[in-house]
């Protein structure tokens, strides 16, 4: 009787061990235990900034945590990127909103301290936004076709939002896939620039659809293409500038991507949570009104794809970036 009782017992608390043990596993892999910091690498108001805090209101219902929004802008998103990319105590609960400002300054910058592919994991591409190759109501040129010929022929102008935005970007590719004769003419963000391309002080740009999209139905500015792979649903009749097809336009793609990153240890677990969380964001009512007002279609890629994506990213502007000189 004496050995049964404690063999019983000896049953007992190894079933309670093993449940203790079963329930430590559960928390440990329960994420986040944490508030999520998301860190936007730049100043307030932006369309990154916009963008970000819609995304954490949402995902903070996902995740069931608190999603605080941390501005931290500097040198094209590199100050951020790079802090990210040093680490720290905080390292798995902090995502990053990347932009074409993650490969744009790798090309740029060709010293960085980090390794934009290698030193974070992609967790998910959110929208994609066109640029719209626009010119003033009063250009003589209505077609793509037409401004190249001109532009072999004299100098013509661009506006861009700042050295390396996807904006001056896709005038650099642009300029260089068509070897026309263009002179980039930088402002202080896309509300500066904005006044001098609809006063005709500039002959072309390649905006940011959310900027221009409300000029081009007044009337105020003609769309000559836009610079995604399909035609936008908000500018039906406004072709591609990969349909043009001649001047090796065929080879530009681009849009301003958004997507989220993360520290390369960031914890599986982590990466898991965020994944489901995301795609859920991504199916929400207000998450897809909220793109559809940008002009923006929701992202296609994550993980491996994602990366794969901005590795070819990254190699394809250093290209362009080596063009036009403006590597530092």
């Amino acid at each position: 009787m004496k050995n049964f009782l404690k063999a019983a017992s000896l049953a007992v608390c190894s079933g309670g061990l093993a449940m203790a043990a079963s329930i430590s596993t559960v928390h440990a892999d329960e994420w986040p235990s944490d508030d999520v910091r998301l860190v936007v690498p730049y100043a307030p108001g932006g369309t990154t900034d916009v963008l970000s805090r819609r995304v954490a209101d949402l995902l903070q219902e996902e995740l069931d945590a608190n999603v605080v929004v941390e501005n931290r802008p500097g040198a094209g998103s590199t100050v951020a990127t790079g802090r990210l990319a040093r680490g720290g105590r905080d390292v798995d609960h902090t995502i990053l909103m990347a932009s074409p400002g993650h490969t744009i300054g790798a090309a740029i910058y060709p010293d960085l301290a980090y390794d934009p592919v290698e030193d974070f994991v992609f967790l998910q591409n959110l929208i994609d936004i066109p640029n719209v190759m626009v010119v003033p109501a009063d250009s003589p040129y209505d077609s793509v076709e037409a401004f190249v010929e001109a532009a072999r022929e004299e100098n013509m102008t661009f506006s861009h939002s700042g050295v390396g935005s996807s904006i001056h970007m896709s005038g650099e590719l642009f300029k260089t896939l068509t070897e026309t004769n263009m002179t980039a003419v930088p402002f202080a963000g896309s509300g500066a620039a904005l006044p001098a391309l609809l006063g005709g002080d500039v002959d072309v740009s390649f905006e940011n659809m959310p900027t221009v999209l409300s000029h081009i139905k007044s009337g105020d500015l003609k769309a000559l293409a836009v610079t995604s792979a399909e035609r936008s649903e908000h500018l039906p009749d406004v072709p591609t500038l990969r349909e043009v097809g001649d001047y090796n336009l065929d080879q530009f793609v681009t849009t301003a991507w958004f997507g989220l990153i993360a520290h390369e240890s960031f914890p599986q677990e982590a990466q898991d949570a965020m994944q489901e969380a995301l795609e859920a964001v991504m199916q929400r009512e207000e998450f897809l009104d909220f793109a559809n007002q940008l002009g923006a279609e929701p992202g296609q890629v994550a993980g491996e794809e994602f990366k794969q994506f901005i590795a070819a990213e990254v190699e394809r502007w250093q290209g362009v970036a080596e063009e036009a000189g403006i590597r530092q």
